[in-house]
C-alpha cells in the first residue's frame, strides 16, 4: 500500500514511541513494588522458587522492584539499553513461570511472556538514534 510504504523511513521513531510506552509502564508497575517495602519485596521475591531459587526472598524482590521502576526510566532515555532489556527480559521469565507455577495457565502469564518477546526482539535492533546510547 503505497500510503504506508514510507513509514520505513521512522523507524527510529518507533523505536522511541516503544522505549516510552514500555518505559512508562514499567515505571508505573515497578514504583509502587519498589515503595512496598520489606513485606512487598518478600512477596514479591518468593516468585524465585518457580526457577529454583529459595534463599533471600527480600533481595530478589527489591532487585526485581527496581529492575522496573529504573529499568523503566533507562528505557525511555535509551541509557544502558541491551543491560536493561536483558535484565527485564529475566524479570519477566521469573514472572512468566510464577504465573504459571500458582496454576494460572497461558491467559495469567501472556502479559509477561509477550513483554519478554519484546524485549528479547529490542536486544537485537537497539535503542535508535534518537537516544543516550546512540552510536
Amino acid at each position: 500500500m503505497a500510503l504506508l510504504s514510507n513509514l520505513g523511513n521512522y523507524k527510529n521513531l518507533g523505536l522511541l514511541i516503544i522505549r516510552i510506552g514500555l518505559g512508562i509502564m514499567f515505571i508505573y508497575h515497578g514504583y509502587p513494588k519498589l515503595m512496598g517495602g520489606t513485606e512487598s519485596w518478600k512477596h514479591l521475591g518468593a516468585s524465585m522458587k518457580y526457577v529454583g531459587i529459595h534463599f533471600w526472598p527480600m533481595v530478589w524482590g527489591l532487585l526485581a522492584a527496581a529492575t522496573e521502576c529504573f529499568g523503566g526510566f533507562l528505557l525511555i532515555i535509551g541509557l544502558a539499553f541491551r543491560p536493561v532489556c536483558i535484565l527485564l527480559l529475566i524479570n519477566l521469565i521469573v514472572a512468566a513461570l510464577m504465573h504459571l507455577g500458582t496454576g494460572g495457565g497461558l491467559g495469567d502469564a501472556a502479559h509477561a511472556i509477550e513483554d519478554a518477546i519484546m524485549f528479547a526482539g529490542l536486544i537485537f535492533i537497539g535503542p535508535g538514534k534518537y537516544s543516550v546510547d546512540k552510536k
